[in-house]
């Protein structure tokens, strides 16, 4: 069973529930060492004091906060220690509001929360169940790791999910960032087409049909380079023009739609010819076990 990083009372209105906080994903990611180039030397990093080159112990390094002009505040590890919150074991709900109501933009990252006490266990049920009619989700505030987090609560099939969440201010304003942005399109063949598009492509999500493409490629790499092989680099894809885009969104939709028919005329003969193979091979064993009887006779 996996191991968990956090555990604590999940508490609404005079309810608690013992639970327990599991990771829940995990990323792909190729190890690489740093090297000098044409050697076999590793880089190794240290920490160096910038005016005397020496290098300096774990131990001796404080935390500075810049205040301008080049002047820092000095903190020590202690200092923040004092400060920060406690090792809190309450993960207690605040409110309850739509889920379709939170923007995607506001989750950072997901864990399981699983109940850690049997006795207790229809409790946790009881609110899964209650999140999963009603389509909604809680949001609670805890502290984990000497850090307090503002999290989100949903249910997913038989487990209930944590999101830990960005706070309101953590989130960059898009207008500030960008500048300027381009209007909503107005109504004309272009954005009829473009809609055509978003039908025909639309699909039951199956996440299990998308994987990293990119680390296959990496291993790919590495793998083409230890044996010797050259490797070809593939093509950028160029913009689409102004021009361009109208034709560029009738031949996608065309293909979107072939695509599918395609799909499913391949399916329906796969079935008949299936169920010719079968009824043969009845009749042959029909045959058989009458011969036998014959014999036995």
């Amino acid at each position: 069973m996996a191991r968990s990083i956090w555990s604590g009372f999940l508490s609404f209105g005079l309810v608690s529930i013992p639970v327990r906080l599991y990771s829940a994903t995990q990323e792909h990611e190729v190890d690489f060492h740093q090297f000098e180039r044409g050697t076999s030397d590793r880089i190794r990093y240290k920490r160096v004091n910038e005016r005397t080159g020496d290098e300096v112990d774990y131990d001796d390094i404080v935390k500075g906060h810049e205040v301008g002009g080049g002047e820092y505040v000095i903190v020590e590890r202690e200092e923040l220690a004092e400060i920060a919150p406690g090792r809190s074991r309450a993960l207690e709900i605040e409110q309850f509001v739509e889920l379709a109501e939170i923007d995607p933009i506001h989750f950072q990252k997901s864990y399981y929360l699983g109940p850690s006490d049997d006795d207790t266990a229809s409790s946790y049920a009881l609110l899964r169940t209650a999140l999963e009619k009603t389509d909604r989700a809680a949001i609670a505030k805890f502290v984990m790791r000497s850090k307090e987090y503002l999290a989100c609560v949903r249910a997913s099939g038989p487990v209930l999910v944590l999101e830990t969440m960005y706070f309101a201010d953590e989130i960059r304003d898009p207008v500030t960032e960008l500048g300027d942005l381009p209007k909503a399109a107005s109504k004309n063949k272009q954005l009829d087409m473009a809609v055509d598009l978003v039908e025909a492509m639309t699909e039951p999500w199956k996440p299990e049909q998308y994987h990293d493409t990119y680390t296959e490629r990496v291993e790919e790499l590495v793998e083409a380079k230890h044996e010797g092989r050259e490797v070809v680099a593939e093509t950028e894809p160029a913009a689409t023009g102004a021009t361009d885009l109208l034709t560029a969104l009738q031949e996608s939709v065309a293909a979107a739609k072939k695509g599918r028919s395609g799909g499913a005329k391949k399916k329906a003969p796969a079935k008949k010819t299936a169920a010719k193979k079968k009824a043969p091979a009845k009749k042959t064993a029909a045959k058989k076990t009458s011969t036998k009887k014959k014999s036995a006779a």
